[in-house]
């Protein structure tokens, strides 16, 4: 049975992509702040995990010794609407750990995890592509995602002979808690696009920035 660890498995998009890979045969881990009911009623091994946290993510490494992954979906991210006039500095940096450095650290901490084979995928956005950017705003999303993404490339770059592939999947505009309801694509069907997208993925293709609905992002 292949086994996945998904971050931000709570809720959301991380609920729903746990929810189904568990209908198609997997074994999920699911890492998160706080657990949820919804994921309870999942019955799969739940690992608290504060992505923010240096040490946080060093116990998960610490308790995942010797478990291999063949996924890892580093899904968890926070939004903040923040703009120019005031600049509020702290929620750019809030911003900056928990979506760019936080799947750095969680990937590092479970690299000895991941063999030949294994996929790495990082849930990022099109806010964080500068050539799509044209309505501005919301600094501290678009910059941490857009240092995202360039993590990403990098770790396709050093992973390659390793025979990891790394993917960088925009889910769409979803209606979660994160976008306070807004959007226009279902959880569920925003977590069935990402998956597809995942087993669609050719090694060759590594560090590419796809939709969820198989386009070609231009970053």
């Amino acid at each position: 049975m292949p086994r996945a660890l998904v971050t931000g498995a709570n809720r959301g998009i991380g609920l729903e992509m746990t929810r189904q890979l568990v209908a198609a045969g997997w074994e999920v881990i699911a890492a998160c702040r706080t657990r949820s009911i919804d994921l309870d009623a999942l019955e799969v091994r739940v690992e608290e995990l504060d992505v923010a946290d240096d040490e946080s993510v060093r116990r998960l490494g610490e308790r995942l010794q010797g478990v291999h992954l063949d996924l890892l979906i580093n899904n968890a991210g926070i939004l903040d609407r923040d703009g120019l006039e005031p600049l509020d500095l702290a929620s750019i940096r809030r911003q900056f750990e928990v979506n760019a450095l936080g799947p750095l650290k969680v990937t590092a901490a479970l690299l000895g995890n991941l063999g030949e084979g294994s996929r790495i995928v990082l849930v990022t956005s099109r806010m964080g592509s500068i050539a799509d950017n044209t309505s501005g705003g919301y600094y501290g999303y678009r910059m941490s995602k857009a240092a995202l993404n360039a993590a990403g490339v990098s770790l396709a770059r050093d992973l390659e002979a390793k025979g990891i592939a790394v993917l960088l999947v925009h889910p769409g505009f979803v209606k979660t808690e994160m976008t306070g309801g807004r959007g226009t694509v279902e959880p569920g069907d925003a977590a069935r696009g990402i998956l597809t997208r995942i087993g669609e993925l050719d090694p060759k293709e590594s560090g590419s920035f796809r939709h969820a609905d198989g386009s070609t992002l231009p970053w």
